[in-house]
C-alpha cells in the first residue's frame, strides 16, 4: 500500500471541501448597498496589500533560491520556492474567503444568530481547511517524487520564511491601523469602536484579515510543514530497517487530522440553545477524539509500537490543556482581566503595572506543560534505555500537537470574520439589529484567537526542540561539556536575539501607529464635517500609511533570523551555533506567552470595562483600558506570533547549512 499516495489524495480532498465551502459561502446574500459598500473597501484594501506583499516576499524567495541552488542541490532551491509558494496560496485563499464572508456574516445575523455562526465558523474552515490540505499535498508530492526526505528540507526552510516575513508584514499593518483608530478615535474624539467617521477604520477591518487571516495561516501553513519534514528526516536516520514507515508515519498523522478536521467542523454550527463557545468546544473535542483513534492505530499499523501512541496522545492533550491556561489569563471573567479592568480605574499606569504583573507570570505553566510532554514522550518511549528511540518519541509528541491545527486555524479565522462583522454593522448603521447575536460571536472570536496564539506557541517550543535535534542529528552532535566556551558563548548570544527581534518589530509598530495617528488627527482637524458625518474621511490614506510601513520595516527582522545561524555557523563552527540554537529557544519560549497572554488579557480587560455600561461611563477608566489595549497590541498580535516563527527559521537555516558545517 502506497500511504504517500494516501496522504496525497486526503490532501486533495481537503481543498475539494473548501472548494464547496467557498461556494456555500457564496450562495449567501450580502445585505444592503451600504453593507457591500464597506464590505468591498476591506475586500478591496486586502487584496490590494497581499499583492504588494507578495511581490516583496516573491522577491526575496528568488533572491535566496539563486545561493541555495548553488551551494546545495537544485532540488533543495525547487522545494524552498515550492514550500513558499504553497504557503503563501493557502493564506490568500483563505483570506480570500474570509472578506467574502465577513458582510454574509453581519447580513444573516439580522434574522439569525445560529445561521451568522455557521456562516463565520464555515468561512474560517476555509483557512483551516486549506493550512493543512495544501501541506500535505505539498510534502507527500515531493516524497512521492524524490524518496529523500532531506532533499524536502527547503519546502520546510521555505515555509519558515514566508510565514515570517506574512506575520511581519501583517502584523505591523494591523496594529498600526488599530492603535491609531482607538487613541485618537475612542480617546480624543471620544466616538465608539469601528465608527465610520474614524478615517483609520477600514485600515483596521483590513488588518484583521491580512494579520489574523493571512498572516497566521502562514504561520500554521509553516509550523506543520517543518514538523513533517524534520519527522521524516529524524524517522529514517533512527529507525533504519523502519525508516520507510517512519517516513510516512507524519504523512499518515497528517491524513489523520484533516479527516479529524472536517468531522468536527461539520459539528461546529448554530445549534438552538447551545452557546457558541460550547458548539466549538464540542467540534474540538470530537476532532481531538478521532485524532486520537487514528494516531493509535498507525502508531501500531505502521510502526508496531503503543509508546509512540502515547507519546503522540501527550502532544495532543497538551494542545487541549493550554486551552484551559488561556481561559484563566485571558478569559473576559478570569481573575487577570477583572483585576486589570478594576485597576483601571486608577488611571493607565496601574491598568500596565497590573497587566504587567501577570503577563510575566504567565509562561510559567505553558512551559511546565511543554516539559511535561518532552519529558513524558521520551521517558515512556525508552529514552533512557535507547536515547535515540526517546528523541523519536518527542517528535511523535510533537506530531500531536500538530493534529488539531485545521480546527484552530479555522477559529482563529472565525475570530476576524466576526469581528470584521461587526464593524460592517457598525459603519452600515444597523448595530442594533446585530448587537446581541455579534457580540456573542465576537466574544468567543477573541476567546479562540488567543488559543490560536497560545497553541502556536506550545506546538513552536516542541517542534523547535525538535528541529534542533534534527541539526544535531546531521553534524553529528552527541554530549558535550557546557563548560565549552563556544556553547556559552553561542547560548548567551542566543539568548539576546529574540530581544533585538522583539525590539525591531515592536518599534516597528511604533513608528507606523505614530503616522496613523498623526493622519487621524489631520483629517479630523482638516476635513470639515468628518466628526459630524457630513464628511467621509479618506479611508485609503490611512490604509497606505500601514501598508507602507509594514512593507518597509518586514525584511530587517526576517533577515535577522537567517543571517544570524549562518554568520555565526560559519565564524565559530558547529557547537557555537548549536549553543546559540538553545540561548533563542530558551529565551523566546519565554517571552511569546508573555507577549501573548498578556496582550489578551489588556484586551479582554478593555472588553470587560466596555460591556459595563456603569464602567464605560467613567472616561478615565475606559482610557486606562484603552492605553493598555493598545500597549498590549504589538505584543500579542506583532512580536508573539513572530517569535514563534523566528525560532524555526533559525533552527531551519541551521538544518539547512548542517551539511556546509560538517566540512569545516
Amino acid at each position: 500500500m502506497d500511504f504517500t499516495l494516501i496522504a496525497l489524495a486526503t490532501g486533495i480532498l481537503s481543498m475539494l471541501v473548501v472548494i464547496y465551502l467557498a461556494w456555500w459561502i457564496s450562495r449567501e446574500e450580502t445585505g444592503t448597498p451600504r453593507m457591500r459598500k464597506i464590505a468591498s473597501y476591506i475586500q478591496k484594501g486586502a487584496n490590494a496589500f497581499l499583492r504588494r506583499q507578495y511581490k516583496t516576499i516573491t522577491f526575496l524567495i528568488v533572491l535566496l533560491a539563486v545561493p541555495i541552488g548553488i551551494f546545495f542541490k537544485l532540488a533543495t532551491a525547487f522545494t524552498f520556492i515550492f514550500g513558499a509558494l504553497l504557503s503563501l496560496t493557502a493564506a490568500y485563499i483563505g483570506m480570500n474567503v474570509a472578506v467574502r464572508a465577513n458582510v454574509r456574516t453581519a447580513n444573516a445575523a439580522r434574522t439569525s444568530s445560529t445561521k451568522a455562526l455557521t456562516l463565520a465558523f464555515r468561512g474560517g474552515a476555509v483557512m483551516g481547511l486549506s493550512v493543512v490540505g495544501l501541506s500535505l499535498i505539498g510534502i507527500g508530492l515531493l516524497h512521492y517524487l524524490f524518496k529523500d526526505p532531506n532533499l524536502i528540507v527547503g519546502f520546510g526552510f521555505g515555509a519558515s520564511l514566508a510565514a515570517l516575513v506574512a506575520q511581519l508584514g501583517g502584523g505591523i499593518f494591523t496594529k498600526a491601523a488599530d492603535i491609531g483608530a482607538d487613541l485618537v478615535g475612542k480617546i480624543e474624539a471620544s466616538i465608539p469602536e469601528d465608527d465610520p467617521r474614524n478615517p483609520a477604520v477600514i485600515a483596521d477591518q483590513v488588518g484583521d484579515n491580512v494579520g489574523d487571516c493571512a498572516g497566521r495561516g502562514s504561520d500554521i501553513f509553516e509550523s506543520i510543514s517543518v514538523d513533517y519534514v524534520t519527522a521524516m528526516v529524524l524517522g529514517t536516520v533512527l529507525f533504519g530497517a523502519q525508516s520507510v514507515s517512519a517516513a510516512v508515519f507524519p504523512l499518515m498523522i497528517g491524513t489523520i487530522g484533516i479527516l479529524a478536521t472536517i468531522g468536527g467542523v461539520s459539528v461546529v454550527r448554530g445549534w438552538k440553545n447551545v452557546k457558541p463557545l460550547t458548539s466549538f468546544n464540542i467540534g474540538l473535542l470530537i476532532t481531538s477524539f478521532i485524532c486520537a483513534v487514528g494516531a493509535f492505530i498507525l502508531s501500531m499499523w505502521l510502526l508496531n509500537d503503543i509508546t509512540i501512541f502515547f507519546a503522540v496522545l501527550s502532544g495532543l492533550i497538551a494542545t487541549l490543556l493550554v486551552g484551559v491556561i488561556v481561559e484563566y489569563y485571558v478569559g473576559i471573567h478570569g481573575t487577570p482581566v477583572r483585576k486589570i479592568a478594576e485597576a483601571s480605574e486608577r488611571g493607565a499606569a496601574l491598568n500596565l503595572l497590573t497587566g504587567l504583573s501577570y503577563a510575566l507570570q504567565s509562561p510559567l505553566l505553558p512551559l511546565i506543560t511543554i516539559a511535561a510532554v518532552i519529558l513524558f514522550s521520551y521517558t515512556i518511549t525508552g529514552g533512557f534505555i535507547d536515547p535515540l528511540h526517546g528523541i523519536y518519541g518527542v517528535v511523535a509528541a510533537n506530531l500531536g500537537t500538530d493534529m488539531i491545527a485545521g480546527i484552530v486555524m479555522s477559529s482563529d479565522t472565525f475570530g476576524p470574520i466576526s469581528d470584521n462583522a461587526e464593524g460592517i454593522t457598525e459603519m452600515s448603521g444597523i448595530s442594533k439589529e446585530t448587537d446581541e447575536t455579534l457580540g456573542e460571536l465576537d466574544a468567543m472570536g477573541n476567546t479562540t484567537k488567543a488559543y490560536t496564539k497560545a497553541y502556536a506557541t506550545t506546538s513552536a517550543v516542541v517542534s523547535t526542540v525538535v528541529v534542533f535535534a534534527t541539526y544535531c542529528s546531521i553534524v553529528n552532535l552527541k554530549l558535550v561539556s557546557f563548560l565549552n566556551p563556544f556553547i556559552i558563548s553561542g547560548f548567551l548570544l542566543g539568548a539576546a536575539l529574540p530581544f533585538l527581534f522583539s525590539s525591531l518589530v515592536i518599534g516597528a509598530t511604533g513608528k507606523a501607529a505614530i503616522e496613523m495617528v498623526d493622519e487621524v488627527r489631520r483629517q479630523f482637524n482638516e476635513i470639515p464635517g468628518i466628526l459630524e458625518g457630513k464628511a467621509e474621511p479618506d479611508y485609503a490614506q490611512c490604509v497606505d500609511i500601514s501598508t507602507k510601513n509594514a512593507l518597509k520595516k518586514m525584511i530587517l527582522p526576517g533577515l535577522l533570523a537567517i543571517a544570524s545561524p549562518i554568520i555565526f555557523g560559519l565564524t565559530f563552527g558547529k557547537y557555537a551555533l548549536a549553543g546559540m540554537l538553545i540561548g533563542e529557544l530558551a529565551s523566546a519560549a519565554l517571552l511569546a506567552p508573555f507577549f501573548a497572554y498578556g496582550g489578551g488579557a489588556w484586551d479582554n480587560a478593555k472588553k470587560y470595562i466596555e460591556a459595563d455600561r456603569i464602567y464605560r461611563e467613567r472616561t478615565v477608566m475606559r482610557a486606562a483600558a484603552v492605553i493598555g489595549d493598545t500597549f498590549g497590541d504589538p505584543l500579542k498580535d506583532v512580536a508573539g506570533p513572530t517569535l514563534n516563527t523566528f525560532i524555526k527559521l533559525s533552527n531551519m537555516t541551521a538544518v539547512l547549512i548542517a551539511p556546509v558545517l560538517l566540512m569545516l
